[in-house]
C-alpha cells in the first residue's frame, strides 16, 4: 500500500439525488450508493456548475466556473492549456485513468490522463452549437424533446447499456492491471474515473432492473405549477422541448419515472462491481470513493424534464465520499463540483503553488473530516440552448437566488420550501435579501458582455462545423488503443510467465 490514498470517482449522468436511497427516496433500490453512504459522508447541498453534461463536466475537472474558461455549451471547446485535476494528479505521481464518458469537445481527447480505456458516447467536435441569435428555434436533430420520454420503457439493449458495460468492464481491467502491477513494484498510488451515461434519457431499462419496481413504487411529480404561473425561463424551456404542446399522459409519466429508477440501480450496480473489485485488490480500506454526477433530471417536477435550469431536481447532484480519514456523516453546507479539483489535490498532497490557472472552489477535506467549514457556497452559470441570455445562480445558505437578464429573479428558501413553489424575491418580506443578491450578481457577471462572448463563439463554431463536415481535418472522436500483438498469450512470450502475470492474486513462490 501506498501513503496516500488511492481515489476512483464514480459518475453518474443526470442522476438527481432525490431519487436514492442514500437521499432518502423511499423505493429507490440503491444499495452500493446506501453503504459507501453509511460509512462515510453524505453531502446534502452539491450542485453542479452548470445544469449541462459538458460545461458540468469541464468545470468538475478544471475547478474553475464555466465563464473562466469558456465552457458555454456541449460543443464548446474544452482548451487542452486549462490544467486538470488529472494533470495535477499526475505530476504528484499518480498513475490516473478515464473510463466512460466526459464529453471532451475538441483535439485534446485526454486532458491528463495517463490512460483513458473508452471512447467517448457524444460527439466531440462542433455539431451541438446551439445559436442564441434564434434561441426559439427548435433543433429537431439533437434538441430534447417529449418523444424521448413516450419511448420509455424496457429493452434488452440499449446504445448507453453496451456503453456502461464496456465502461464498467474496462474500469475493472483497469484497477486489476494496476494490481498485477503492484507485484511487479509498480506501487503508484491511481486515480480512476468511471463515468456511466446512465440514469440519462432515454429511459430504458434492462428487465432485471426495471423488474426492481412496481408502478406503487413511483412517486407522480410532486409540484406541477399551471402554465400561466410558470416563470419566464421554464416557459421558454417547455416550449424548447416541446413539453408547452405535446402532453404527457400520467401513464407516460410513470413509466419514464420507474425506468429512470430502474437505471439508478443499474448504475448502483456498477458501483457495486467496481468496490468489489477495489476490495479484491486489498485496496479498498486505502481508496477514497467518491460517488457523484453531472447534473440531476427535473423528470416532470413542475411539468419540466431533463435539465438546463436552476431547480433543485436539475442542478443539485449527488456527492458521497468514502475512505480513509472520511468521516461518517452528513454535510449541509452549499459546495459544488468546482470543489472536486482541490479536494483531490487536498487528498494527493498536493499544495497550492503546483495550481496552474486561478480556481474557483476549495477543498471539501474539512467538511469530509465531520469538521466546521464556514463556507457555505455553490455558484451556478448556464450559457446554452433554450435562453438568449446567460442564467446565474447563487446559493447560499438556506436561499437560492437565479437570475437572467431578461426575466424577473427568483429567490427560494429551499430548506423550508424543497419544492420552491414560493418565489420569495417577489416578496416585500425578503426584498432586502433579494437586493442584496441582485447587487452581487451584478458585481461578479457582465451579463451583456458574456452573452457578446457566447454569440461570438458559437459564430465561430458553426463555420468551423461547416468546414469539419466539408472535410477539413480529421474527426476528433476517440480511439482507445489496442495492439492485439502484445494481448493474452502470444508466440514470442514465455506461456508459463504470461499466465502467472495475469493471474491474480498471484502464486506465491514456494521455492
Amino acid at each position: 500500500m501506498t501513503d496516500r490514498p488511492n481515489i476512483v470517482v464514480i459518475m453518474a449522468d443526470q442522476l438527481a439525488p432525490h431519487f436514492t436511497g442514500a437521499y432518502g427516496h423511499r423505493s429507490a433500490k440503491t444499495p452500493h450508493l446506501d453503504a459507501l453512504a453509511t460509512r462515510g459522508m453524505r453531502f446534502d447541498a452539491a450542485y453542479c456548475n452548470s445544469p449541462l453534461c459538458a460545461p458540468s463536466r469541464f468545470s468538475f475537472m478544471s475547478g474553475q466556473l464555466i465563464s473562466r474558461i469558456a465552457a458555454y455549451d456541449n460543443a464548446s471547446e474544452f482548451r487542452a492549456s486549462v490544467p486538470t485535476f488529472a494533470h495535477y494528479l499526475k505530476a504528484l505521481g499518480y498513475r490516473t485513468c478515464l473510463s466512460g464518458k466526459m464529453h471532451f469537445v475538441g483535439p485534446d481527447q485526454k486532458h491528463g490522463f495517463e490512460d483513458r480505456v473508452t471512447t467517448d458516447i457524444y460527439p466531440s467536435d462542433f455539431a451541438w452549437t446551439p445559436d442564441w441569435e434564434a434561441h426559439d428555434e427548435r433543433i429537431d436533430k439533437w434538441y430534447h424533446n417529449m418523444q424521448t420520454v413516450k419511448e420509455s420503457g424496457v429493452a434488452q439493449a440499449t446504445y448507453q447499456i453496451d456503453y456502461d458495460d464496456e465502461v464498467g468492464f474496462a474500469a475493472k481491467r483497469w484497477l486489476i492491471d494496476v494490481a498485477r502491477g503492484r507485484g511487479q513494484g509498480k506501487d503508484a498510488p491511481f486515480a480512476l474515473v468511471a463515468s456511466f451515461i446512465h440514469p440519462h434519457d432515454p429511459y430504458v431499462a434492462r428487465p432485471e432492473w426495471w423488474n426492481l419496481y412496481s408502478d406503487d413504487d413511483v412517486d407522480m411529480p410532486a409540484f406541477v405549477p399551471p402554465m400561466e404561473e410558470q416563470d419566464a425561463f421554464s416557459k421558454r424551456l417547455l416550449d424548447g422541448i416541446e413539453a408547452s404542446y405535446k402532453p404527457l399522459t400520467d401513464e407516460e409519466v410513470l413509466r419514464a419515472r420507474r425506468a429512470y429508477l430502474a437505471n439508478i440501480s443499474y448504475f448502483d450496480s456498477k458501483i457495486g462491481e467496481l468496490t468489489q473489485t477495489l476490495q479484491e485488490m486489498g485496496e479498498l480500506d486505502n481508496t477514497i470513493v467518491i460517488v457523484t454526477a453531472d447534473h440531476g433530471d427535473m423528470l416532470g417536477e413542475r411539468d419540466l424534464w431533463y435539465k438546463m435550469n436552476f431547480f433543485e431536481h436539475s442542478a443539485r447532484v449527488p456527492l458521497v465520499m468514502a475512505g480513509p480519514g472520511i468521516a461518517q456523516g452528513s454535510a449541509p453546507n452549499a459546495c459544488s463540483l468546482v470543489d472536486m479539483l482541490p479536494t483531490m489535490l487536498d487528498i494527493a498532497g498536493g499544495t497550492p503553488d503546483i495550481v496552474g490557472e486561478p480556481i474557483d472552489g476549495r477543498s471539501l477535506m474539512p467538511l469530509a473530516r465531520g469538521e466546521n467549514d464556514p463556507k457555505d457556497e455553490a455558484i451556478g452559470e448556464y450559457c446554452a440552448e433554450m435562453t438568449p441570455y446567460p442564467v446565474f445562480m447563487i446559493r447560499r445558505g438556506p436561499l437560492k437566488y437565479v437570475h437572467c437578464d431578461i426575466d424577473p429573479p427568483q429567490m427560494y428558501d429551499v430548506v423550508a420550501d424543497p419544492e420552491e413553489r414560493v418565489n420569495l424575491a417577489a416578496l416585500p418580506d425578503h426584498a432586502e435579501a433579494a437586493a442584496t443578491f441582485a447587487k452581487e450578481v451584478a458585481d461578479r457577471w457582465d451579463g451583456e458582455a458574456l452573452r457578446k462572448k457566447v454569440i461570438a463563439t458559437q459564430k465561430s463554431r458553426r463555420a468551423l462545423h461547416a468546414a469539419m463536415e466539408a472535410g477539413a481535418g480529421e474527426h476528433w472522436d476517440y480511439n482507445p488503443p489496442s495492439d492485439a500483438s502484445q494481448q493474452y498469450v502470444r508466440n514470442h512470450m514465455d506461456w508459463a510467465e504470461a499466465n502467472n502475470f495475469y493471474r491474480f492474486p498471484p502464486l506465491k513462490d514456494d521455492g
